[in-house]
């Protein structure tokens, strides 16, 4: 693998706030688009564009016949992420909701030493698991009058959103490990059978109510189909096959952090000092879980 070099870590850091801002733009939509109904949406256009980018890149999106169940598998647990992700923000800030989705790395870390061969825990990843969760504990118990009604139902809803995402990551890792499926296909996998899954959220629980739309919702809207599950996820695999993921995934605690200060600016959503202190302590659990080994630093460089 490549080093990373400093503008190669400036553009991880732009993925990063892409993903940051994309909670705020889910908070925005679900003013005028039903949570599962904007969700359902935006897995049908991003498959749509991603069918479109691998025709014009010669790219193979369709999984063999014996592979579709994985598919679909991936496609459900995808689903029902971005279920949560999308009606838990009708309940909670943009602000905390980042916070609790972004433990994924917490709950991969945790799941890896179990599912994973070579992938124990060490004494510096359990340090930065106890740091994360003290983080998660700091941010569920801050308090703020501003704050919703039933905020701790979406604050929960994001968390289990977290546990479903780092559920897929492992589940294509250790599929991955014995089949040869591309990035894309998996990608498109679950875009394509996370549809029905979120069709039905939209039928059952919002009864196949309509959205009411203007300017801002619909620009909230395109962000999250055309910049986020389109370009950013592109652009996040093609750096993936040039850099260690492990180098990359270390980046990830800045997300937290521009959603925080997004939500605090765009929405001006309640931000506590314990938020803050809670999602320094997630950054830095996060961090210590992702860091390599100096032996393994410097092999990756050679």
């Amino acid at each position: 693998m490549n080093p990373l070099s400093l503008p190669y870590g400036l553009l991880q850091i732009f993925i990063c706030f892409l993903w940051g801002a994309n909670l705020v733009s889910i908070r925005i939509s679900n003013q005028g688009i039903p949570p599962m109904l904007a969700a359902a949406s935006r897995s049908v256009i991003a498959g749509l564009l991603l069918w479109f980018y691998a025709r014009l890149n010669g790219l193979s999106l369709s999984l063999e016949r014996k592979d579709i169940i994985h598919g679909t598998f991936i496609g459900c647990l995808f689903g029902t992420e971005f279920l949560l992700i999308y009606w838990g923000l009708s309940f909670t800030t943009a602000s905390r909701s980042v916070i609790f989705l972004y433990t994924h790395p917490f709950w991969v870390a945790l799941g890896a030493h179990f599912i994973l061969k070579d992938d124990r825990l060490t004494p510096r990843k359990i340090t930065g698991l106890f740091l994360a969760f003290a983080g998660i504990l700091a941010v569920f118990r801050s308090r703020s009058e501003q704050l919703p009604p039933g905020y701790w139902i979406g604050d929960l809803m994001e968390l289990a959103a977290a546990f479903f995402w780092a559920s897929t990551t492992l589940y294509i890792k250790r599929m991955t490990q014995k089949r040869h499926i591309t990035h894309y296909q998996t990608l498109f996998a679950q875009l394509l059978y996370s549809i029905p899954i979120l069709a039905a959220g939209w039928v059952i629980f919002e009864k196949l109510e309509g959205p009411h739309l203007n300017g801002l919702v619909v620009t909230a809207f395109v962000y999250q189909c055309f910049v986020v599950a389109f370009f950013s996820y592109v652009l996040w695999f093609w750096m993936i096959s040039r850099f260690s993921v492990s180098v990359l995934t270390a980046f990830t605690f800045f997300a937290p952090l521009f959603g925080t200060v997004l939500g605090a600016v765009l929405l001006s959503e309640p931000v506590t000092t314990m938020v803050w202190i809670g999602m320094a302590l997630v950054g830095a659990g996060i961090y210590l879980v992702n860091r390599l080994p100096k032996t393994n630093a410097n092999s990756s460089r050679a």
